[in-house]
């Protein structure tokens, strides 16, 4: 499984040098990480802390913290293959869980870029929506952001349902 967000964040990720590590989105994924079974333990707070994960791969579909957590068109752009670069590494690759809209659609470029035709209806995002191609399926899920976790648009029991089914379907 891989889960694509959206860029390090400036006071997480990018301060401490690993993805949703040191904030508190990473707080809340880590933490439905380890519940799924999927991470070693249920807090990531620096490189060296001893996490690991297990069947899974966090990455960004943008290398860097963006102003404002808006990526322009040309960050995005310049950033893609970086993200096509890391899939052919991941050749078991089955599942990935798009972390909100951005990485929803940054996953429908990756499609096309490895060389699959563009889905025609284009899919929509929404948490707990599924799309399933040739070489991985794309489930939805609201971003762990405090926006979304502080307000209840994303619970544990929803981000828990989405891990789960995104590990029935990498081993299926």
């Amino acid at each position: 499984m891989l889960l694509l967000g959206l860029a390090p964040a400036a006071h997480g990720g990018n301060r401490t040098g690993r993805i949703f590590t040191g904030d508190r989105s990473g707080d809340f994924l880590f933490a439905a990480l380890h519940r799924g079974g999927f991470a070693a333990q249920p807090t990531s707070i620096s490189r060296d802390d001893g996490q690991r994960l297990t069947d899974c791969f966090i990455s960004a579909a943008v290398r860097c913290a963006p102003p404002a957590n808006r990526p322009a068109p040309s960050e995005r752009d310049n950033c893609l293959p970086w993200a096509s670069a890391e899939l052919t590494l991941l050749d078991r690759l089955r599942v990935i869980v798009c972390l909100g809209g951005f990485a929803w659609d940054a996953a429908l470029r990756l499609h096309t870029l490895v060389g699959s035709p563009p889905p025609r209806p284009r899919p929509r995002f929404g948490h707990g929506s599924e799309w399933s191609a040739e070489r991985w399926t794309l489930l939805g899920c609201y971003h762990p952001s405090q926006q979304n976790t502080f307000t209840g648009k994303l619970t544990p029991a929803m981000i828990d349902a989405v891990l789960g089914r995104a590990r029935a379907l990498a081993e299926t």
